[in-house]
């Protein structure tokens, strides 16, 4: 059974692992370069970063600050990632939850996430059923693989 824990510094390379094919073979996040072990150690322990552990790191899920002007300061941007090996489980939903019920408690009112219009629905209905909604779509933001993409902004409440 997989538990679900505070990420430490020693995850950083797990994290780094799971999120590199996301980077070089997708279009669900914008990075075009893996980041390293070193760019991961440097956001545990910012604000709520949980990492899904089973035999190894499996995914992870975080939050940032959604903007660095101080009345954003009660919002948040959610990020969550599995390894393909962990997908379709329910392991997802089991993140997301935990994810935004620190959140609240760290002090977090909304949470914002920021999902690549890739046509997979995966990742719109994993927010959907965590209770987020449809915020508005960015046209064309984003290049990667030779493509144009939107992204969709979705939001959640909490507290």
């Amino acid at each position: 059974m997989s538990t679900i824990e505070e990420a430490v510094e020693a995850d950083a390379e797990g994290i780094a692992a799971v999120f590199a094919p996301y980077v070089t073979d997708s279009v669900f996040t914008f990075e075009t370069t893996p980041p390293t072990p070193d760019h991961w150690r440097a956001k545990i322990g910012e604000l709520p970063f949980l990492v899904l552990r089973g035999t190894k790191v499996d995914g992870f899920a975080y939050a940032a600050p959604w903007r660095p002007k101080p009345a954003y300061r009660h919002t948040v941007e959610t990020t969550i990632y599995l390894a393909p090996e962990a997908a379709g489980r329910g392991h997802g939903r089991r993140l997301l939850d935990e994810l935004l019920e620190r959140c609240a408690k760290a002090g977090a009112r909304q949470a914002i996430a920021v999902v690549v219009d890739s046509g997979n629905p995966a990742s719109r209905n994993l927010h959907r059923a965590a209770g987020f909604t449809d915020a508005g779509v960015l046209r064309r933001v984003g290049f990667k693989h030779d493509r144009w993409l939107d992204t969709v902004l979705m939001q959640r409440e909490l507290g």
